[in-house]
């Protein structure tokens, strides 16, 4: 008897699972919290030098700053220069005095903001911007605070997988939440720059324990023929964390407190744990059959199920446990043994970097759309339910490649079509960042159901876990391809619709999985052709749940 046999007996799928799925909603909700907050926690606000001796109650503000301050060429004032001495204003008395005679006629000089700069804070009392004056020469700081905490997200992937799978799921999550809630707080207490960007990246490898267990802790409870429901119903649960960001941000206009709110959520997220199972398949396979048996009784009895210990004595589940543990542990190594997994793997690892680094540069890229970042971010968030529903839709009917390669074209060419749309024409401009944004999540949907299918059961989470480590290292990259605009102003979208473009073409090199059989090891990977889909429609196989 094998595990999936003692879960049909104590019940794949019902109130004991739709509880556990409802418990880890928690994690799932607070990691884009998280992971979308530079856009408020890092947001630049207009500025300008700091100027002292302005005149108290002076009522031609403007005019005194275009005597202090140089004019971009498309009219606003500098942000990162002034003038060497005052300049004096056409048609103006008020400063006459300001220019020194000996000064050469011709372009004023210009000096950067040697005193600092003067914040605009109608929209944000306070961000890491303004609080350490990471503008101008030290704009790269700034977005590179984002980059770190994906570089920890990326390290804290691999420990948590490693981790998760010798001590366990339950415990591990815990970790993860007493660690997370605990870097949070050290880091809305941070007094200097180094200390936050530090704190940051550790807080960014404990949420990585959230990405890595919840899902496996939500599936390994789960019959096969429920786990893409509960999969398509977890990441709703992402959409609201996105939708809910834009509320809190807009309630918390200090970055201190804004940190705070987005963390203090933890401390229920550990008192919860309580009644959260631990994977009874895991216990299992490290030889626990008593806890094991526990965990199987208590879903039994959940569930309905008229299972008593006699069903479940530990003479069976001890059969089971010694199946599970005969396995060999699987390595990434196995990814690339043979042609086939090895052609996948790398396919697989484009898409997830195209994927993670256009649908990171959509969405922490919310200025210049023509509304404010609030609204910007509800909207971001709005469009990827519809995205959703397309993806369900379009995975039955097109199948799972198409889908792929035409979502991220979609991202692609919106990003594209982006760039043509004069400056002026905010509403186009709205709707395409809006459009491309819903293509980007419906990517990354896709992108993890077509995986799952590709790859055999016994490398099927080894090479999820390969492909998330990838699509991290994109996510870290997409804040830094931003400063690319400093070279040239559309140099950062082309940089995320080319990779998109790019992830688009190499998707059509995966084969189809719709209709086809999941494989269970190497050998039935290497068997199926690249030219095979239409014969294995052909055959008797297992169709996969849609």
């Amino acid at each position: 008897m094998g595990f999936e046999e003692l879960l049909d007996k104590v019940g794949g799928f019902g109130p004991f699972q739709l509880r556990n799925v409802a418990l880890l909603a928690l994690p799932r909700v607070l990691l884009p919290l998280h992971f979308l907050l530079p856009i408020f926690l890092a947001a630049v606000p207009a500025h300008h030098c700091a100027l002292p001796g302005a005149p108290a109650n002076f009522s031609h503000k403007d005019a005194w700053l275009k005597a202090h301050l140089p004019q971009e060429p498309d009219g606003t004032l500098s942000s990162c220069l002034r003038f060497a001495r005052p300049q004096a204003l056409p048609n103006s008395t008020l400063w006459g005095m300001g220019q020194s005679p000996g000064e050469p006629e011709g372009k004023p000089s210009t000096v950067p903001c040697s005193q600092g700069w003067e914040y605009d804070h109608s929209d944000f009392s306070s961000t890491i911007a303004t609080e350490w004056d990471l503008v101008c020469e030290q704009k790269g700081l700034n977005r590179a605070a984002s980059t770190f905490f994906f570089a920890g997200v990326l390290v804290g992937a691999v420990a948590f997988g490693y981790l998760s799978d010798r001590f366990g799921r339950r415990r591990l999550l815990l970790v993860a939440y007493v660690s997370a809630l605990v870097l949070g707080l050290v880091s809305a207490a941070s007094v200097s720059y180094v200390m936050f960007a530090i704190t940051r990246t550790l807080t960014g490898s404990a949420l990585a324990g959230f990405t890595i267990i919840v899902m496996p802790l939500e599936l390994e409870w789960l019959d096969v023929e429920h786990r893409t429901v509960a999969g398509v119903l977890s990441s709703t649960f992402w959409t609201g964390g996105v939708m809910l960001l834009a509320l809190v941000g807009y309630l918390i206009r200090d970055w201190r407190w804004l940190l705070l709110a987005v963390t203090l959520p933890c401390a229920p997220g550990i008192l919860s744990l309580w009644w959260v199972p631990e994977s009874a398949r895991w216990l299992l396979t490290q030889g626990r059959v008593e806890e094991a048996q526990k965990h199987l009784l208590r879903c039994a009895r959940l569930n309905g199920r008229p299972v008593g210990e006699d069903g479940l004595s530990r003479e069976a589940l001890s059969k089971v446990a010694a199946g599970e543990r005969v396995v060999r542990r699987p390595s990434y190594l196995d990814l690339f043994r043979t042609p086939r997994l090895r052609h996948i793997s790398l396919c697989c690892m484009v898409v997830w970097f195209g994927v993670n680094f256009s649908y990171y540069g959509l969405s922490l890229d919310v200025a210049g759309l023509g509304l404010n970042v609030y609204q910007t971010q509800l909207l971001f968030g709005a469009v990827e339910l519809p995205s959703k529903l397309l993806v369900y839709l379009s995975v039955r009917h097109a199948g799972r490649r198409l889908t792929q390669t035409g979502t991220l074209l979609g991202t692609a060419l919106a990003l594209g079509f982006t760039l043509l749309v004069a400056s002026e024409r905010k509403s186009w401009s709205t709707a395409l960042a809006v459009m491309g944004k819903g293509f980007s999540e419906a990517a990354f949907t896709t992108a993890y159901l077509f995986t799952s299918e590709l790859y055999p059961t016994v490398l099927r989470q080894t090479g999820l876990g390969l492909t998330a480590l990838v699509g991290r290292l994109g996510g870290s990259l997409a804040p830094l391809a931003a400063l690319l605009d400093g070279v040239w102003l559309p140099l950062p979208k082309l940089a995320y619709g080319g990779i998109a473009l790019l992830a688009a073409c190499t998707s059509l090199l995966l084969p189809e999985t719709r209709r086809a059989q999941l494989p269970e090891t190497i050998q039935d990977v290497e068997r199926k052709s690249a030219l095979s889909s239409l014969q294995e429609e052909e055959m008797p196989m297992k169709q996969v749940q849609n």
